[in-house]
Formats: structure tokens, sequence, C-alpha cells
């Protein structure tokens, strides 16, 4: 697990977990009282997971959505 904090543009506190500690269900439970802990101190806190797919195909898919979202925007 790595963890960020961040102040700007919003008070987050980010939890990034690996796909073990994803289906680790004491390890998930054990983050509880964090979450509680910075949600006390006005943070939000953000957990991202790893994903199944390849890191390559989801980026193409992010990107590909964002350039269709800005081609459709009114300028």
């Amino acid at each position: 697990m790595k963890r960020e904090v961040h102040e700007e543009p919003y008070k987050t506190v980010i939890f990034w977990l690996s796909k073990e500690e994803c289906e680790d269900e004491n390890f998930l439970a054990s983050l509880q009282p964090q979450f509680k802990e910075w949600k006390s101190k006005k943070y939000q806190p953000v957990v991202f997971e790893s994903g199944t797919q390849s890191l390559e195909d989801g980026m193409y898919l992010i990107m590909k959505h964002n350039y269709k979202v800005f081609a459709t925007r009114d300028n």
C-alpha cells in the first residue's frame, strides 16, 4: 500500500492498494480506523485498487474517452 496526502485542490488522502491487498478482507478492515481518523481531520479518504487489465489498455481507453469528450464540446 502506498499513501499520499494532498492539501490542494482538496484535502484528500489517497490509498493505493495492490491486487493482493484488495482481496485481503482483514487488510481492508484494518483500513477503516485510518479512514475515520482522516475524516476527523477533514480529509477525504480515496482508495484506488489495482485492476486486472493491462495498464496500457486502460490508459488508451481513458485517453480515447477524453478525446471524444473534448472533440464534442462546444467552444
